[in-house]
């Protein structure tokens, strides 16, 4: 869930402490000042009066100075900060009840113990699989930790690992080749590990700023945004579904390798082997540097791999980089791209569609995507209780073994040649409802995106589709779209894009624009056209009630030179606010908008809404 959404359901009180840290960050002059003083100039009281959109924008612009702050906390070693961090950003867990994190954090020492002692057993056990370069490691680090660890008792100090201290050991386990998990055990092997009381942990999280708490719901929140910095922080490069997805191109002999290397069970089955190894912690990176090779390949042998591993196994063409460090770097960015991305692939309805369907030729899908997420509702095959969860339709179909993906595109009448995943993404792709959520990408005419979104569309058609899509969210709104009599009054010289006919010889002129640029900024020339249009219609006595022009965004200037004009009954509305007051207007009692809300000079959103809700 985005942080803004977050912020919304939240009181004041339940946001303090995050705010509390922001505003310290701000205290301390952070690289993006600037920009952040500039949306704190509307405000006289701080930031604590600032709506939670700005609240999301400034948090957007402390991103580093967070991550550094974060990485402070991990200082304080009794903290048990490693082990709560793995928690909240594994998959399904941004959204958690107080009873269900108590559970998964008493699950997880009790886990975390048991598997010290198998690993010390190991070690000392001459007949283990551990190999003895392995055991060396162990011993290395283990010992080295434990003289940063005990120098500040020698010296009559609390024990405390210093940030100097803590650089050194984190080089030593990347240099090493240790996992999360192994340094992990190796750590809690030194260190007492006991319970904490959750009520503590708690509020240590949220004090802190990575986690929020309702306790009107007992619930735990944390960000989207939030776990891409815990995980940056933690140094896992990628979110588990997209490890996942990478993992399960592999062939078994290599899987067996990677877990030969990491201490992982070798007779589980192949499913779980990849599991543990996600759990693991195993670095992605040093994975596709060394770890899926055969031993003795050459660096251009490396390459063309790892080529043939995006281009036919992930479906990314043209891997950017020259070195395989560099495209490595781009699939992990590529995969930061799409975590991010809020469009879904498929249509709302498409995925409900395809989760209804899935969830009668799969009947135990519920139960593996329950258990797989860790979520706590009984059903959660539910297309908006997913996306909450940031989990997408191709994140459900990973998880499909390949036997039970076969027998659903059998049953369905799905295309069977090519990939299974992408015939059924573009089966259940309702194209209407897709171009509808692409609306804002559509208008800033951005091909990249949309191809990425399931969209091919020539350059060329992007205004045309722009002003169809704007056409049809006026007549949801419960808008005449009068076609007919706009072509009677349209000339070769005048012509009006979309004519909304109230009645009485009243009408709305919609203009529409599409833009690259970001900020629409040619009003000039805009207010010239629309003008004409202005006379055309008085000729035909027609009552002009307002003119809307719809952009995807629109320049400081231009706003202000639009208030300054007043010859024309000018408001202009971005592609996203249309498109929200549209899902507003679903959820409302009227039957038809009241096009009297259309009075400001720019369209507000949260006005509209809010009158829309009453």
């Amino acid at each position: 869930m985005k942080l803004e959404k977050i912020l919304d359901k939240l009181g004041s009180i339940e946001k303090n402490s995050f705010i509390k840290v922001i505003d310290t960050i701000i205290s301390g002059r952070p690289k993006n000042i600037k920009e952040i003083e500039r949306i704190l100039s509307s405000s006289d009281k701080g930031l604590k009066s600032v709506d939670n959109e700005n609240i999301s924008k400034i948090f957007t612009l402390t991103l580093l100075e967070f991550q550094e702050h974060i990485k402070c906390e991990f200082q304080e070693i009794t903290s048990q900060l490693d082990i709560l961090i793995d928690i909240i950003i594994r998959d399904g867990n941004c959204i958690m009840k107080q009873d269900w994190f108590s559970r998964l954090y008493e699950n997880e020492i009790k886990h975390i113990k048991t598997k010290i002692k198998v690993l010390e057993s190991d070690v000392e056990n001459n007949k283990s699989d551990i190999s003895i370069h392995r055991k060396r490691d162990y011993k290395i680090y283990k010992a080295c930790l434990t003289t940063a660890y005990h120098n500040d008792i020698k010296n009559n100090r609390d024990p405390k690992i210093t940030s100097d201290e803590l650089s050194i050991i984190l080089t030593l386990s990347k240099q090493l080749g240790l996992s999360q998990e192994e340094v992990k055990l190796i750590n809690y092997s030194i260190l007492s590990i006991k319970k904490l009381d959750i009520q503590e942990v708690i509020k240590g999280l949220k004090n802190i700023g990575v986690i929020f708490y309702s306790n009107k719901e007992n619930t735990i929140y944390v960000a989207d945004e939030m776990v891409r910095i815990l995980r940056e922080v933690r140094g896992k490069e990628v979110a588990e579904k997209f490890y996942r997805r990478t993992l399960k191109l592999l062939r078994e002999p290599i899987i067996n390798n990677i877990c030969r290397e990491h201490n992982v069970d070798r007779k589980l089955s192949y499913s779980q082997k990849i599991e543990e190894i996600i759990k693991e912690g195993v670095s992605f990176t040093n994975l596709l540097l060394e770890g899926i090779y055969k031993q003795g390949s050459t660096l251009t042998e490396k390459k063309k791999e790892l080529n043939e591993l995006c281009e036919k196994g992930l479906n990314i063409s043209n891997l950017k980089g020259s070195t395989l460090d560099d495209k490595i770097d781009s699939l992990i960015k590529h995969f930061d791209a799409v975590e991010r991305d809020e469009k879904v692939g498929i249509s709302l309805d498409g995925f409900d569609k395809l989760l209804a369907e899935l969830n009668h030729t799969l009947p135990k899908l519920n139960k593996q995507i329950k258990d797989q997420f860790e979520l706590q509702d009984e059903y959660v095959l539910k297309a908006d209780f997913l996306l909450d969860y940031n989990i997408k339709p191709r994140d459900i179909l990973d998880l499909i073994a390949k036997a039970d993906l076969t027998n659903f595109i059998k049953d369905n009448a799905i295309r069977q040649r090519g990939d299974d995943i992408l015939n059924i993404l573009e089966y259940y792709k309702d194209v209407e409802n897709l171009y509808l959520e692409n609306y804002e990408n559509i208008g800033y005419r951005n091909l990249n995106l949309l191809k990425e979104n399931g969209i091919i569309i020539k350059e060329s058609e992007l205004g045309i589709k722009f002003e169809d899509l704007t056409r049809s969210i006026f007549k949801s709104l419960g808008f005449h779209v009068d076609d007919d009599f706009k072509n009677q009054l349209n000339t070769k010289k005048d012509m009006m894009d979309i004519l909304l006919n109230l009645g009485n010889n009243e009408i709305i002129i919609v203009e529409c624009k599409t833009s690259k640029e970001r900020g629409y900024n040619k009003f000039s020339a805009v207010s010239r056209q629309l003008k004409s249009y202005q006379s055309l219609a008085l000729k035909n006595n027609l009552r002009i009630v307002k003119i809307l022009l719809v952009a995807p965004e629109f320049s400081e200037d231009f706003v202000h030179d639009c208030g300054m004009d007043a010859e024309i009954n000018l408001s202009l509305i971005t592609a996203t606010t249309l498109s929200r007051i549209s899902e507003g207007f679903k959820l409302s009692k009227y039957t038809e908008f009241p096009h009297v809300l259309f009075r400001d000079i720019l369209i507000s959103e949260d006005r509209v809404l809010k009158i829309l809700s009453k």
